[in-house]
């Protein structure tokens, strides 16, 4: 889009004052230029919203610990350059267990984290017990999970798979204390928002969000922080969680795709970002694409 154009140039003229154009440090001008275009649109989004907002580690290093808290700082360094401070962003992770790792590190530091792709209440237990500031669980795609392996094609509002996931997460984080905020995202219609209407947050689209505001609905609160769980409390070891998340053949599949997905929206990034800066250095800082 034009009007965004200008927000690629300038990653680009940042990575080539960082880097250099020399060929055999391609790869870390790609990625330079990946950090600094990403933060660049997190910098307008803050301009616009008053709280937080996400930016998402590439999620081919959703299972090397190490290289996401390298990626985590530098993106919040890069923010702090560009004047915004660490308090208003919040890190996005695949909720692997080494991405749970990294954010437990990180949210020792200071720097908030968003752990995503969560989809099994192991998962958003062991998002807990690291301290993460933010969990957003996927309502629309367990939802689709359920559709494609059952066959059935309606569910009763709190009935829907999407919709009872988080609610156990939501009851599970209020009966024993976690701080850990739920953030119910990826949904599919209206009902399953409002079957979930007194979640710690929710994350809508446009297009819903317009379907809400022209609704007469009534919209009772559903979730209440006084709800009990009747799962009892546990602390999960690395072992415990894999087998878990194993033995949940929907969490287990939609995190793989997940990740496979965002792998290849960010491979496809790469290869236009890659364009754009062979054009710049073939014609200079006007060059178009």
């Amino acid at each position: 889009m034009k009007q965004y154009a200008h927000l690629v140039d300038d990653a680009i003229q940042y990575g080539l004052r960082k880097v250099g154009t020399d060929p055999k440090k391609e790869k870390e001008l790609i990625e330079t230029v990946m950090d600094k275009l990403a933060v660049n649109f997190g910098t307008e989004i803050t301009k616009i919203v008053p709280g937080v907002v996400s930016t998402e580690v590439d999620a081919r290093l959703s299972f090397d610990t190490e290289a996401t808290i390298r990626k985590a700082r530098k993106l919040i360094q890069l923010y702090q350059e560009n004047g915004v401070p660490k308090d208003r962003i919040l890190i996005k992770i695949a909720s692997t267990w080494e991405g749970i790792r990294a954010a437990e590190v990180l949210e020792k530091e200071g720097i908030k984290c968003n752990l995503t792709l969560l989809f099994s209440l192991s998962q958003a237990i062991a998002c807990a017990e690291a301290g993460v500031t933010l969990i957003s669980p996927f309502v629309g795609r367990i939802y689709d999970w359920a559709v494609k392996n059952t066959g059935k094609k309606d569910f009763a509002p709190l009935e829907d798979p999407g919709v009872k996931s988080v609610t156990a997460i939501y009851k599970y984080f209020k009966t024993y204390g976690y701080k850990t905020v739920v953030m119910g995202a990826s949904f599919r219609n209206k009902k399953q928002i409002l079957a979930l209407a007194g979640c710690d947050k929710l994350t809508i689209s446009p297009a819903l969000l317009e379907e809400l505001r022209k609704s007469s609905d009534p919209v009772p609160r559903i979730l209440s922080p006084d709800f009990k769980t009747n799962v009892p409390l546990m602390h999960l070891d690395e072992k415990t969680f894999r087998w878990m998340l194993n033995e949940d053949a929907m969490a287990t599949e939609k995190l793989a795709e997940g990740i496979r997905i965002f792998s290849r929206d960010a491979d496809k990034l790469e290869k236009m970002l890659q364009a754009r800066i062979k054009a710049f250095r073939q014609k200079g800082p006007a060059a178009k694409l």
